[in-house]
Protein backbone atom coordinates (compact mmCIF):
# COMPACT_ATOMS: atom_id res chain seq x y z
CA UNK A 1 0.00 0.00 0.00
CA UNK A 2 1.50 2.85 -1.13
CA UNK A 3 1.49 6.16 0.59
CA UNK A 4 3.28 9.99 0.26
CA UNK A 5 4.49 11.05 3.13
CA UNK A 6 5.63 15.51 3.39
CA UNK A 7 6.95 15.78 6.55
CA UNK A 8 8.27 19.16 6.92
CA UNK A 9 5.45 22.02 6.28
CA UNK A 10 4.08 25.23 8.80
CA UNK A 11 1.28 26.74 10.15
CA UNK A 12 -0.12 29.95 9.89
CA UNK A 13 2.03 30.57 13.14
CA UNK A 14 5.54 30.82 11.23
CA UNK A 15 6.72 33.63 10.16
CA UNK A 16 6.43 34.50 6.48
CA UNK A 17 3.52 31.86 6.18
CA UNK A 18 -0.07 32.06 4.62
CA UNK A 19 -2.54 32.44 7.13
CA UNK A 20 -4.54 29.97 5.02
CA UNK A 21 -2.53 27.19 6.94
CA UNK A 22 -5.01 25.76 9.20
CA UNK A 23 -5.57 21.89 9.51
CA UNK A 24 -8.79 21.12 7.49
CA UNK A 25 -7.50 23.17 4.67
CA UNK A 26 -3.68 21.38 4.81
CA UNK A 27 -5.83 18.26 4.59
CA UNK A 28 -7.74 19.25 1.46
CA UNK A 29 -4.90 21.12 0.03
CA UNK A 30 -3.08 17.80 0.51
CA UNK A 31 -5.84 15.64 -1.22
CA UNK A 32 -5.29 18.18 -4.00
CA UNK A 33 -2.11 17.31 -4.43
CA UNK A 34 -1.92 13.57 -3.63
CA UNK A 35 -0.33 13.73 -0.18
CA UNK A 36 -1.43 10.72 2.15
CA UNK A 37 -0.11 11.56 5.07
CA UNK A 38 1.18 14.89 6.65
CA UNK A 39 3.18 16.01 9.49
CA UNK A 40 1.31 18.87 11.78
CA UNK A 41 4.06 21.55 11.66
CA UNK A 42 4.68 23.85 14.60
CA UNK A 43 3.42 21.57 17.52
CA UNK A 44 5.25 23.95 19.89
CA UNK A 45 3.07 27.16 19.18
CA UNK A 46 0.37 27.49 22.29
CA UNK A 47 -2.06 28.64 19.69
CA UNK A 48 -0.96 25.82 17.19
CA UNK A 49 -1.02 23.52 19.46
CA UNK A 50 -4.64 23.72 20.88
CA UNK A 51 -5.67 24.06 16.77
CA UNK A 52 -4.15 20.53 16.70
CA UNK A 53 -5.79 19.04 20.04
CA UNK A 54 -9.23 20.49 18.72
CA UNK A 55 -9.04 19.34 15.10
CA UNK A 56 -7.25 16.15 15.01
CA UNK A 57 -7.72 12.53 16.70
CA UNK A 58 -5.84 9.68 17.19
CA UNK A 59 -6.60 7.28 14.20
CA UNK A 60 -4.12 4.98 14.88
CA UNK A 61 -0.80 4.03 16.39
CA UNK A 62 0.08 8.25 16.55
CA UNK A 63 -1.21 8.74 12.99
CA UNK A 64 -4.30 10.99 13.30
CA UNK A 65 -7.39 12.47 10.98
CA UNK A 66 -9.67 15.35 11.54
CA UNK A 67 -12.24 14.96 14.13
CA UNK A 68 -15.22 15.49 11.82
CA UNK A 69 -13.69 12.79 9.36
CA UNK A 70 -14.12 15.47 6.84
CA UNK A 71 -10.76 14.37 4.74
CA UNK A 72 -8.70 10.98 3.87
CA UNK A 73 -5.54 12.95 5.06
CA UNK A 74 -3.39 12.07 8.59
CA UNK A 75 -1.10 13.40 10.40
CA UNK A 76 1.91 12.53 12.32
CA UNK A 77 3.35 15.51 15.16
CA UNK A 78 6.08 17.21 14.07
CA UNK A 79 8.08 20.66 14.04
CA UNK A 80 11.22 22.47 13.22
CA UNK A 81 12.49 24.14 15.09
CA UNK A 82 16.45 26.14 15.14
CA UNK A 83 19.30 25.65 17.31
CA UNK A 84 21.57 28.71 17.61
CA UNK A 85 24.16 28.12 19.91
CA UNK A 86 27.80 28.52 20.12
CA UNK A 87 29.24 24.90 19.86
CA UNK A 88 32.82 24.20 19.28
CA UNK A 89 34.08 27.71 18.98
CA UNK A 90 31.63 28.61 16.52
CA UNK A 91 28.10 29.76 16.59
CA UNK A 92 25.91 27.17 15.04
CA UNK A 93 22.66 28.10 13.28
CA UNK A 94 20.84 25.21 12.51
CA UNK A 95 16.92 24.35 11.72
CA UNK A 96 15.74 20.73 12.87
CA UNK A 97 13.00 18.39 12.14
CA UNK A 98 11.34 17.32 15.81
CA UNK A 99 8.59 14.31 15.33
CA UNK A 100 6.67 12.92 18.65
CA UNK A 101 5.38 9.52 18.79
CA UNK A 102 1.81 11.58 19.87
CA UNK A 103 0.33 14.86 21.36
CA UNK A 104 0.82 13.72 24.89
CA UNK A 105 4.51 13.13 24.12
CA UNK A 106 4.38 16.78 22.61
CA UNK A 107 3.40 18.30 25.08
CA UNK A 108 5.95 16.87 27.55
CA UNK A 109 8.18 18.42 25.06
CA UNK A 110 6.64 21.78 25.05
CA UNK A 111 6.16 21.73 28.84
CA UNK A 112 10.30 21.29 29.34
CA UNK A 113 11.57 23.74 26.80
CA UNK A 114 8.94 26.20 28.15
CA UNK A 115 10.29 25.93 31.17
CA UNK A 116 14.02 27.52 30.11
CA UNK A 117 11.85 29.84 29.87
CA UNK A 118 11.98 29.96 25.60
CA UNK A 119 8.91 32.43 24.37
CA UNK A 120 7.44 29.73 22.09
CA UNK A 121 4.60 31.96 21.48
CA UNK A 122 6.55 34.25 19.37
CA UNK A 123 7.15 31.72 16.32
CA UNK A 124 5.78 28.77 14.89
CA UNK A 125 9.44 27.89 14.25
CA UNK A 126 10.86 28.99 17.74
CA UNK A 127 14.38 29.41 18.67
CA UNK A 128 16.15 27.50 21.17
CA UNK A 129 19.69 28.76 22.97
CA UNK A 130 20.64 25.29 22.76
CA UNK A 131 22.99 22.93 20.78
CA UNK A 132 21.29 20.15 18.76
CA UNK A 133 22.93 17.59 20.38
CA UNK A 134 21.47 19.00 23.66
CA UNK A 135 17.85 19.20 21.85
CA UNK A 136 18.39 15.46 21.27
CA UNK A 137 18.92 14.80 24.58
CA UNK A 138 16.51 16.56 26.15
CA UNK A 139 14.13 15.09 23.82
CA UNK A 140 15.24 11.48 24.27
CA UNK A 141 14.69 11.87 28.01
CA UNK A 142 11.27 12.41 27.73
CA UNK A 143 10.85 9.80 24.97
CA UNK A 144 13.22 7.48 23.35
CA UNK A 145 10.77 7.34 20.53
CA UNK A 146 10.96 10.72 19.47
CA UNK A 147 12.69 11.63 16.05
CA UNK A 148 15.02 13.67 15.06
CA UNK A 149 16.17 14.61 11.56
CA UNK A 150 18.61 17.70 10.50
CA UNK A 151 16.35 19.59 8.14
CA UNK A 152 17.52 21.17 4.84
CA UNK A 153 20.70 20.37 5.08
CA UNK A 154 22.46 22.32 3.28
CA UNK A 155 21.65 25.41 3.19
CA UNK A 156 23.75 27.83 3.73
CA UNK A 157 21.74 29.90 6.89
CA UNK A 158 20.26 27.08 8.78
CA UNK A 159 21.76 23.73 7.46
CA UNK A 160 23.43 21.28 9.27
CA UNK A 161 26.42 20.91 6.78
CA UNK A 162 25.58 24.73 5.52
CA UNK A 163 28.41 27.02 4.69
CA UNK A 164 26.89 29.81 7.60
CA UNK A 165 27.44 28.02 10.67
CA UNK A 166 27.26 24.07 9.95
CA UNK A 167 29.45 21.34 10.45
CA UNK A 168 31.84 19.08 8.36
CA UNK A 169 29.91 15.74 9.33
CA UNK A 170 27.03 14.70 11.54
CA UNK A 171 29.61 13.19 14.25
CA UNK A 172 31.26 17.08 14.86
CA UNK A 173 27.22 17.99 15.45
CA UNK A 174 26.03 15.32 17.72
CA UNK A 175 29.20 13.80 19.05
CA UNK A 176 28.02 10.31 21.20
CA UNK A 177 24.33 10.74 19.60
CA UNK A 178 24.72 10.43 16.44
CA UNK A 179 23.58 7.31 16.20
CA UNK A 180 20.13 8.27 17.15
CA UNK A 181 20.13 10.41 14.01
CA UNK A 182 19.24 8.05 11.00
CA UNK A 183 17.71 10.55 8.05
CA UNK A 184 18.24 13.89 6.59
CA UNK A 185 16.32 16.41 4.81
CA UNK A 186 18.17 17.14 1.74
CA UNK A 187 15.98 20.49 0.93
CA UNK A 188 15.33 21.95 -2.31
CA UNK A 189 19.08 22.71 -3.27
CA UNK A 190 19.96 19.63 -3.38
CA UNK A 191 18.99 15.84 -4.67
CA UNK A 192 20.06 12.40 -2.86
CA UNK A 193 22.56 11.56 -5.98
CA UNK A 194 24.76 15.33 -4.99
CA UNK A 195 24.47 13.89 -1.18
CA UNK A 196 25.68 10.01 -1.83
CA UNK A 197 28.92 11.54 -3.14
CA UNK A 198 29.68 12.10 1.26
CA UNK A 199 30.90 8.35 1.98
CA UNK A 200 30.09 9.57 5.66
CA UNK A 201 26.33 9.78 4.63
CA UNK A 202 25.95 6.42 3.22
CA UNK A 203 24.25 5.13 6.43
CA UNK A 204 22.37 7.65 6.96
CA UNK A 205 18.45 7.93 5.14
CA UNK A 206 17.71 10.79 2.90
CA UNK A 207 14.27 12.17 3.03
CA UNK A 208 12.47 14.88 1.22
CA UNK A 209 9.91 17.43 2.06
CA UNK A 210 8.42 20.44 0.95
CA UNK A 211 9.15 23.18 3.78
CA UNK A 212 5.99 24.61 2.77
CA UNK A 213 5.17 28.09 3.71
CA UNK A 214 2.00 28.13 1.91
CA UNK A 215 -0.83 25.49 0.48
CA UNK A 216 0.08 25.64 -3.26
CA UNK A 217 4.19 24.62 -1.60
CA UNK A 218 2.57 21.35 0.35
CA UNK A 219 4.46 18.36 -1.62
CA UNK A 220 7.31 20.02 -3.88
CA UNK A 221 8.99 17.38 -2.09
CA UNK A 222 8.22 14.41 -0.45
CA UNK A 223 8.60 10.46 0.41
CA UNK A 224 6.73 7.53 -1.00
CA UNK A 225 7.17 4.44 1.51
CA UNK A 226 5.00 1.32 1.11
CA UNK A 227 3.16 -0.61 4.20
CA UNK A 228 1.94 -3.91 4.40
CA UNK A 229 -1.88 -3.12 5.00
CA UNK A 230 -4.13 0.35 6.45
CA UNK A 231 -3.91 -1.64 9.88
CA UNK A 232 0.10 -1.03 9.51
CA UNK A 233 0.23 2.55 9.04
CA UNK A 234 1.41 4.13 12.56
CA UNK A 235 4.16 6.78 13.99
CA UNK A 236 6.57 3.34 14.76
CA UNK A 237 6.22 2.07 11.50
CA UNK A 238 6.61 4.83 9.31
CA UNK A 239 9.91 5.94 11.61
CA UNK A 240 11.17 2.18 11.18
CA UNK A 241 11.07 2.40 7.38
CA UNK A 242 13.05 5.70 7.09
CA UNK A 243 15.61 4.10 9.53
CA UNK A 244 15.91 0.86 7.70
CA UNK A 245 16.14 2.11 4.24
CA UNK A 246 14.60 -0.65 2.80
CA UNK A 247 13.79 -0.32 -1.00
CA UNK A 248 10.99 -3.06 -0.77
CA UNK A 249 9.47 -0.32 1.76
CA UNK A 250 11.04 3.19 1.10
CA UNK A 251 10.32 3.05 -2.25
CA UNK A 252 11.49 6.81 -3.72
CA UNK A 253 11.83 9.90 -2.81
CA UNK A 254 10.09 13.00 -5.07
CA UNK A 255 12.67 15.57 -5.74
CA UNK A 256 12.69 19.28 -6.64
CA UNK A 257 15.53 19.37 -9.34
CA UNK A 258 18.23 21.08 -7.09
CA UNK A 259 19.02 23.85 -9.69
CA UNK A 260 15.51 25.13 -9.04
CA UNK A 261 15.99 25.72 -5.32
CA UNK A 262 16.99 28.72 -4.11
CA UNK A 263 20.05 27.87 -3.09
CA UNK A 264 22.33 26.28 -4.98
CA UNK A 265 24.96 27.60 -6.80
CA UNK A 266 27.05 30.30 -4.98
CA UNK A 267 26.19 34.42 -5.96
CA UNK A 268 25.38 37.63 -4.47
CA UNK A 269 21.46 38.54 -4.93
CA UNK A 270 21.52 42.38 -4.44
CA UNK A 271 24.39 42.25 -7.48
CA UNK A 272 22.85 40.04 -9.45
CA UNK A 273 25.91 37.66 -9.71
CA UNK A 274 25.91 33.78 -9.83
CA UNK A 275 28.54 31.65 -10.38
CA UNK A 276 29.98 27.80 -10.25
CA UNK A 277 32.08 26.77 -7.63
CA UNK A 278 34.80 27.00 -9.64
CA UNK A 279 34.72 30.32 -10.63
CA UNK A 280 34.04 31.78 -6.59
CA UNK A 281 37.20 29.95 -5.77
CA UNK A 282 38.99 32.03 -7.94
CA UNK A 283 37.72 35.03 -7.02
CA UNK A 284 37.88 34.27 -3.19
CA UNK A 285 34.40 34.08 -2.32
CA UNK A 286 34.22 37.54 -3.06
CA UNK A 287 31.35 39.35 -5.29
CA UNK A 288 33.07 41.32 -7.94
CA UNK A 289 30.71 43.82 -8.08
CA UNK A 290 30.71 44.76 -4.91
CA UNK A 291 33.56 43.04 -3.15
CA UNK A 292 31.17 41.67 -0.28
CA UNK A 293 31.59 37.88 0.67
CA UNK A 294 29.73 35.78 -2.17
CA UNK A 295 26.98 33.36 -0.30
CA UNK A 296 28.32 30.06 -0.46
CA UNK A 297 25.67 27.73 -2.01
CA UNK A 298 24.65 23.69 -1.63
CA UNK A 299 26.61 22.60 -4.55
CA UNK A 300 30.09 24.29 -3.22
CA UNK A 301 29.55 22.77 0.34
CA UNK A 302 28.96 19.51 -1.93
CA UNK A 303 32.03 19.38 -3.46
CA UNK A 304 33.86 20.55 -0.64
CA UNK A 305 33.24 17.57 1.20
CA UNK A 306 32.47 15.11 -1.27
CA UNK A 307 34.56 11.88 -0.69
CA UNK A 308 33.56 10.23 -4.47
CA UNK A 309 32.53 11.68 -8.15
CA UNK A 310 29.29 11.35 -9.62
CA UNK A 311 29.45 8.10 -11.48
CA UNK A 312 30.80 6.64 -8.45
CA UNK A 313 27.66 7.66 -6.90
CA UNK A 314 25.75 6.78 -9.39
CA UNK A 315 26.54 2.73 -9.07
CA UNK A 316 25.78 2.60 -5.33
CA UNK A 317 22.30 0.90 -4.71
CA UNK A 318 20.50 3.56 -2.46
CA UNK A 319 16.71 4.60 -3.10
CA UNK A 320 15.63 5.91 -5.93
CA UNK A 321 14.18 9.31 -6.78
CA UNK A 322 11.79 10.83 -9.18
CA UNK A 323 12.54 14.37 -10.20
CA UNK A 324 9.61 16.72 -10.50
CA UNK A 325 8.82 20.20 -11.94
CA UNK A 326 5.14 21.46 -10.04
CA UNK A 327 2.31 21.46 -12.53
CA UNK A 328 1.83 25.10 -11.88
CA UNK A 329 5.21 25.82 -12.72
CA UNK A 330 5.31 23.86 -16.24
CA UNK A 331 1.24 25.56 -16.92
CA UNK A 332 2.69 28.76 -15.98
CA UNK A 333 5.82 27.93 -18.62
CA UNK A 334 3.49 26.95 -21.51
CA UNK A 335 1.23 29.64 -21.11
CA UNK A 336 3.81 32.45 -20.75
CA UNK A 337 2.12 33.74 -17.65
CA UNK A 338 2.53 33.97 -14.06
CA UNK A 339 2.12 31.14 -11.70
CA UNK A 340 -0.75 32.02 -9.83
CA UNK A 341 -2.58 33.90 -12.67
CA UNK A 342 -6.31 32.65 -13.32
CA UNK A 343 -5.30 30.85 -16.76
CA UNK A 344 -2.54 28.80 -14.55
CA UNK A 345 -5.28 27.89 -11.50
CA UNK A 346 -7.96 27.21 -14.35
CA UNK A 347 -5.85 24.65 -16.28
CA UNK A 348 -4.48 23.44 -12.92
CA UNK A 349 -7.82 22.68 -11.71
CA UNK A 350 -9.62 21.11 -14.49
CA UNK A 351 -6.29 18.55 -14.96
CA UNK A 352 -6.81 17.54 -10.91
CA UNK A 353 -10.34 17.13 -11.24
CA UNK A 354 -10.48 15.16 -14.48
CA UNK A 355 -7.20 12.88 -12.92
CA UNK A 356 -7.20 12.81 -9.62
CA UNK A 357 -4.28 14.33 -7.67
CA UNK A 358 -0.86 16.34 -9.24
CA UNK A 359 1.09 13.63 -8.27
CA UNK A 360 -0.76 11.24 -10.05
CA UNK A 361 -0.71 13.98 -13.37
CA UNK A 362 3.16 14.35 -12.89
CA UNK A 363 3.92 11.24 -12.48
CA UNK A 364 1.94 8.34 -14.21
CA UNK A 365 -0.78 9.83 -16.39
CA UNK A 366 -0.21 9.21 -19.78
CA UNK A 367 -0.07 11.18 -22.54
CA UNK A 368 -3.83 10.29 -23.88
CA UNK A 369 -5.23 10.56 -20.48
CA UNK A 370 -3.65 14.18 -20.28
CA UNK A 371 -4.86 15.07 -23.81
CA UNK A 372 -8.47 14.28 -23.13
CA UNK A 373 -9.17 16.60 -20.38
CA UNK A 374 -7.02 19.16 -22.04
CA UNK A 375 -5.41 19.56 -25.24
CA UNK A 376 -2.56 18.28 -27.18
CA UNK A 377 -0.13 21.03 -25.90
CA UNK A 378 -0.35 20.27 -22.03
CA UNK A 379 0.12 16.68 -22.52
CA UNK A 380 3.58 17.36 -24.39
CA UNK A 381 4.79 19.73 -21.65
CA UNK A 382 4.00 17.75 -18.98
CA UNK A 383 5.31 14.42 -20.37
CA UNK A 384 8.60 16.79 -21.53
CA UNK A 385 9.10 18.25 -17.74
CA UNK A 386 8.67 14.44 -16.93
CA UNK A 387 11.17 13.25 -19.02
CA UNK A 388 13.47 15.85 -18.25
CA UNK A 389 13.31 17.87 -20.79
CA UNK A 390 14.18 21.04 -19.26
CA UNK A 391 16.35 24.49 -18.74
CA UNK A 392 16.92 25.62 -15.10
CA UNK A 393 18.41 28.52 -14.88
CA UNK A 394 20.38 28.10 -11.81
CA UNK A 395 18.81 29.45 -8.13
CA UNK A 396 21.67 31.52 -5.95
CA UNK A 397 21.24 33.73 -2.49
CA UNK A 398 17.95 32.94 -2.07
CA UNK A 399 16.39 33.58 -5.15
CA UNK A 400 14.74 30.04 -6.75
CA UNK A 401 15.93 29.24 -9.81
CA UNK A 402 13.81 29.39 -13.17
CA UNK A 403 12.71 26.43 -15.05
CA UNK A 404 12.15 26.24 -19.11
CA UNK A 405 10.21 23.27 -20.98
CA UNK A 406 12.39 22.66 -24.19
Amino acid sequence: MEKILDLHIHSKYSRACSKELELPKIARACEIKGIDICVTGDFTHPAWFKHIKENLIEDSGGVYKLRDNSSKTRFIIGTEIASIKKHNGQTRRLHLLVFAPNIEVAEKFNKKINDRGINLKADGRPILGMTAKDILELMLEIDSRMVMIPAHAWTPWFGVFGSKGGYDSLDDCFEDLTAHIFAIETGLSSDPLMNRRLSILDDITLVSNSDAHSLPKLGREANVLNFKNKNSISYSEIMRIIREKNKNEFLYTIEFYPEEGKYHLDGHRDCNFVCEPEESKSLNNICPKCNKQLVIGVCNRVLALATRNKKEALKLNKIPYKSVVPLDVILSDMLKVGVGTKKVKDYYNKLINSLGGEFFVLLNASFEQIKKVSDKKVAETIIKAREGDIFISPGYDGKFGIVKIN
